[in-house]
């Protein structure tokens, strides 16, 4: 079913089957790296909100994702770093705009909550935190996997860090150039995760071409001595269609 989901968007890319007001223009890599970032960046972290972020230090986290994450918060000060705030939902980052035609469910559900947030109790599943470049279009997430994402015993499961490599490329691709969803994720899985321990994911942007960005992945130790494991995506850029909230 999901595969199928997959080749629905991508066919909507290679056959037009979406409104052209839809989809972006064919970009070179000069202009797809434009003043945009800015608007799209301002837009998905606002300074002011009332919605909780989870990407926050609590007494989970090990002394290596607590001074990393110190370390990355003093880069943000003069080094061209952001730190994305995350809410239990992408609804609640991007507010206001719709997704394009055909791709829009009804349901009455209220506890939407992406997968990387929904559990709830501190350090049992998934803690992270990511930093965006805006200027270099690269991000590091700092990934600690709890006891609820074990695979072998005492090591994190392979699809957990799948899954925090593909939220972090999504995040990245968003705030590079409106990227919305993963045509394909490649891994090649190098050494276990120890639970409760500190894997850093270095996120680039390749290059952007054909309504694509194409980015790559290596997830580490802090001290850069252990791979855990290397991967390479490609996200179809989609433009969304804006319909800000009405004031109240």
């Amino acid at each position: 079913m999901m595969r199928r989901g997959f080749q629905r968007v991508a066919r909507f890319a290679h056959h037009k089957a979406l409104p052209r007001t839809h989809l972006l223009p064919r970009l070179h890599q000069a202009s797809a790296f434009g003043s945009s970032t800015d608007s799209l960046v301002a837009r998905f972290c606002p300074e002011k909100t009332d919605f909780k972020d989870y990407a926050l230090p609590n007494s989970s986290w090990c002394p290596d994702m607590l001074s990393l994450y110190q370390e990355f918060l003093e880069k943000t000060k003069s080094g061209g770093w952001i730190k994305i705030p995350s809410f239990k939902s992408n609804r609640e980052h991007i507010q206001g705009l719709k997704l394009p035609l055909g791709l829009v469910t009804d349901s009455d559900k209220q506890d939407w909550r992406i997968f990387t947030r929904c559990i709830l109790l501190e350090g049992q599943g998934y803690e992270y935190v990511i930093f965006f470049h805006p200027s270099e279009k690269k991000s590091v997430c700092l990934f600690q996997p709890g006891p609820y994402l074990e695979g072998p015993p005492g090591f994190a499961h392979g699809g957990s860090l799948a899954a925090m490599m593909d939220e972090t490329f999504s995040k990245t691709a968003y705030l590079s150039g409106e990227g919305l969803f993963t045509l394909s994720l490649n891994i090649r899985f190098k050494n276990l995760i120890p639970v409760g321990s500190l894997a850093v994911l270095d996120i680039q942007v390749e290059k952007i071409e054909d309504q694509k960005l194409y980015m790559s992945c290596i997830a580490q130790s802090r001290d850069k001595q252990t791979v855990y494991a290397k991967s390479s995506g490609v996200f179809l850029q989609l433009q969304l269609e804006e319909n800000p909230p009405q004031q109240q």
